[in-house]
């Protein structure tokens, strides 16, 4: 935590501070903003949330509850990850406990989450790869890219690594998890070593529905893109019209960079990283840092409040209690059948 502060100081006074200065050196660009645009941009931002509630929808099929419900969860999770530090796993064990008071099976809650997180920042890597190929003979090479493209390969690697482990290798793969468990105070080996053997029945399932896995990657590459138009719609509405592939390496290697879990969200990170490599784009500076300020107050901030009235609503609505139901695997019947 003592760590957490101390970053987030230091990139708050070097960084993002500094950046603010320059904002308000630009006052006058807030007088030629084309508000339309802006509206558009905030339309993006609220089509790239459905398009997530759309991915987790789709990664808990069949038997997810509504898609109203998800975007709720969602954004309850999204405000929990913005407020606390440790990337997304605050937001995720919220997630986890209001999908398990939806009627959602503890495993499958656990192998959806697991999915829309890793899935979808496979999908960021693979786009940020695919149009940095492309930026590369045009822009020239960053040192930065090399370390997003390394944060990029590990992550592919260990999702790798975990597939052919839960499929393939799954006899071993379980056994060695069943003897490390027992060693752990606390920790029931027998319960842990049926979620993961639930968890990877419901992952080899999957993986055999092509059609299934194909509706996920669309839909996280729909909220990828969508967040990234939301943003150059956000910069062009300050009056500069940056290239689509510049901008999605930028984004891309913002995002990658901000998983690091330093700040709540990358908060610091995203900015520091995002407004000089416009910069670097060819993106006059003022309108970088009014643009991206303005995309994150919608991108990062917007939810906080929005997601706190998310969970409220899920807590206290009317609808709460007939949607809350007993986790169904928290103590499993004798014999029951994995799936």
């Amino acid at each position: 935590m003592t760590v957490t502060v101390v970053v987030l100081f230091f990139v708050l006074e070097y960084v993002l501070l500094p950046e603010v200065a320059s904002a308000r050196k630009s006052v006058k660009l807030l007088g030629q903003v084309n508000v339309l645009w802006l509206c558009m941009a905030v339309a993006l931002e609220m089509c790239a949330l459905a398009a997530y509630a759309e991915l987790t929808h789709t990664v808990l099929s069949p038997g997810a509850p509504s898609r109203f419900r998800l975007l709720r969860i969602n954004m309850s999770s999204l405000a929990v990850s913005h407020v606390l530090p440790g990337g997304t796993a605050p937001g995720a064990a919220v997630a986890f406990r209001l999908l398990g008071e939806s009627g959602v099976r503890g495993s499958t809650a656990a192998f959806g989450l697991a999915t829309q997180g890793v899935g979808s920042a496979v999908v960021l890597n693979v786009i940020f790869w695919f149009f940095l190929l492309i930026s590369i003979p045009l822009r020239g090479y960053n040192p930065l890219y090399g370390f997003a493209a390394l944060a990029g390969a590990i992550l592919l690697a260990a999702f790798g690594g975990i597939v052919l482990m839960l499929t393939r290798g799954r006899g071993q793969g379980a056994d060695r998890l069943y003897r490390i468990a027992a060693r752990v105070p606390f920790v029931n080996s027998d319960r842990l070593s049926v979620l993961v053997q639930r968890i990877a029945d419901r992952l080899t399932l999957l993986l055999r529905n092509r059609q299934l896995v194909t509706r996920a990657m669309i839909w996280a590459a729909a909220n990828w893109l969508l967040d990234a138009a939301s943003l150059w719609i956000f910069v062009l509405a300050f009056g500069h019209l940056v290239s689509p592939i510049d901008l999605l390496v930028a984004y891309g290697l913002a995002n990658i960079l901000a998983v690091i879990p330093l700040t709540p969200s990358g908060l610091g990170v995203v900015e520091g990283v995002l407004i000089p490599t416009l910069a670097g784009f060819g993106v006059p500076k003022d309108v970088a840092v009014l643009g991206v300020l303005s995309w994150r107050l919608v991108n990062f901030w917007l939810p906080i409040p929005m997601g706190g009235a998310a969970y409220l609503s899920l807590r206290l609505g009317p609808m709460a209690r007939r949607a809350k139901a007993p986790r169904q695997d928290t103590h499993p019947a004798k014999g029951q059948v994995a799936g």
